[in-house]
């Protein structure tokens, strides 16, 4: 039986000197603001910047760690969308629209279409959003997804799950059509991510952003033992579907899972997205792995002035230790599914307007 206890997760601070954070992080600067070929230019790795650096990671008290910083590359990715989304504008006068369906009064899902449009604001994508009470039948959801469907300034469709009980999830989401599937939860999408040689027209934004972080940071994925704890639909199943199209070898931590810390042990690289707060701990992990914390947990903190703080599902002070790279919670996941989303839209819309 796993024993789950709270650990405090430090800031990235804590794992680098102040003299060589500020050093790698003019480095870090200067590097990625050269011009870049393509939105996939890798982010230098700190053991690179290290050996620019005057100070060396060895004068650390303890080994850590280096932070995959998904709020820094999330900026880069919505900059270049920005300038796209501009030049689209000027050259054929479209701009690219997102509908978001909100149903009922949960504040986590308010929370999160809020950051939706002003991300797509802070980029110039237009932004729709429907709120409907909780008691909506199935039929008035259904009627505004058509409506959207049939809209052409509307170039993706987002439901925000998770719906009312009563509310038939599968129905709503077979809705979308495929091509403004922007969340890629269509059962075509995943069909056809789930199938050697075929290409979705949209992949789920929580996984491609994962993926999006281990290329920024040139970390290999062809080969490597890969271990995804969670298998829900929305992230640790195509996060599976999408390492193993990375040729890595995928191995999938469950609920039903015997000896999960065994399992996990062996992995080059985790992806944890069970939404349990601070499960994987530092003995799970094996010396050099890589993590990629997808949990967003909320634990009772006295200090705060909320009352709490957010964690992930892996213990960061633990795993920072053991671990060669890993993101930070919050600032790792989180922002890349949002910047993951607006790159899908447009990519709708270019789509769309066969705009290259």
């Amino acid at each position: 039986m796993v024993v789950i206890s709270e650990c405090s997760a430090p800031t990235a601070s804590r794992c680098f000197p102040v003299s060589l954070r500020k050093d790698a992080a003019g480095v870090l600067v200067r590097r990625l603001s050269l011009p870049r070929r393509s939105w996939s230019s890798k982010v230098p790795s700190f053991r690179t910047l290290a050996v620019r650096a005057s100070t060396p990671l060895s004068v650390a008290s303890e080994a850590c760690a280096k932070v995959i910083d998904g709020k820094y590359v999330s900026k880069l990715i919505r900059d270049k969308i920005s300038a796209e989304v501009s030049r689209m504008k000027e050259a054929i006068g479209v701009v690219p629209g997102l509908a978001v369906i909100l149903v009922g009064d949960r504040k986590d899902s308010a929370t999160y279409v809020r950051n939706k449009k002003k991300a797509c604001e802070s980029v110039g994508i237009n932004s729709f959003e429907v709120q409907l009470p909780a008691d909506s039948r199935e039929e008035e959801v259904l009627k505004f997804i058509s409506g959207f469907d049939d809209d052409p300034s509307v170039h993706g469709i987002l439901v925000q799950l998770p719906l009312p009980s009563h509310v038939n999830e599968q129905s709503i989401l077979n809705a979308v059509s495929i091509e403004k599937d922007v969340d890629g939860f269509h059962p075509l999408n995943v069909g056809r991510l789930a199938m050697r040689g075929r290409e979705p027209l949209f992949v789920p934004c929580t996984p491609k952003g994962c993926i999006e972080l281990l290329h920024r940071y040139g970390i290999g994925i062809k080969g490597k033992r890969a271990v995804v704890i969670g298998r829900s639909n929305i992230v640790g199943m195509p996060a599976a579907l999408l390492l193993q199209r990375e040729d890595a070898t995928i191995s999938i931590v469950h609920s039903r899972t015997q000896n999960p810390e065994e399992i996990t042990r062996e992995a080059d690289i985790i992806i944890a997205a069970v939404g349990q707060a601070n499960m994987v701990r530092g003995s799970w992990i094996k010396p050099g792995a890589v993590i990629i914390d997808v949990g967003i947990n909320p634990v009772e903190d006295s200090k705060s002035s909320r009352g709490y703080k957010l964690v992930g599902d892996v213990c960061y002070e633990e795993a920072c230790k053991v671990a060669s790279a890993i993101t930070p919670v919050p600032g790792g996941v989180g922002p890349m599914t949002i910047a993951m989303l607006l790159s899908n839209t447009l990519t709708s819309a270019k789509r769309a307007h066969n705009f290259q």
